[in-house]
């Protein structure tokens, strides 16, 4: 029996809307990650980005948990000596919740030009609106991962 490797014709892409009001913001970084590498199919392969589309709405109402917002630095540097900048993820959720999600989810996701691309396919919204509705997506429910 030979071992099956799935190309790139074969690929089948789907849409995922995950409500993150009220859902803990790793617990629900880790189930997009999987779906943005297409962990959950039968045909997953390491070497080629065959995930899913994932909408994430409500991103301004999700949580951290035990104190983790204020404790927790998010860093960039700008490149120049003594450029680098940090401020707490409580401040970043505020500024911009869009940039947080989708930055935990870079890090889960593989370095490189795959990981790069899978990122592509994530769509992060503040607010309970979005764009996507042509491609008929499927809701997720993620009640497992709810804040207690």
């Amino acid at each position: 029996m030979r071992t099956y490797s799935p190309k790139a014709s074969e690929i089948v892409r789907a849409w995922h809307v995950l409500n993150a009001d009220g859902l803990i913001l790793g617990r629900m970084c880790t189930e997009v990650a999987r779906l943005l590498r297409g962990k959950h199919k039968p045909t997953f392969a390491p070497h080629l980005d065959s995930g899913d589309h994932v909408v994430v709405v409500n991103a301004a109402k999700v949580v951290l948990s035990s104190g983790k917002a204020d404790d927790k630095r998010v860093y960039r540097h700008s490149g120049y000596p003594g450029g680098l900048r940090s401020q707490s993820y409580a401040e970043t959720l505020a500024a911009k919740p869009e940039d947080a999600i989708r930055r935990t989810v870079k890090g889960m996701l593989p370095k490189g030009p795959l990981g790069r691309q899978m990122l592509t396919k994530l769509k992060v919204y503040a607010g309970p609106d979005h764009p996507h509705a042509a491609q008929t997506p499927e809701r997720l429910d993620l009640s497992a991962a709810r804040a207690r």
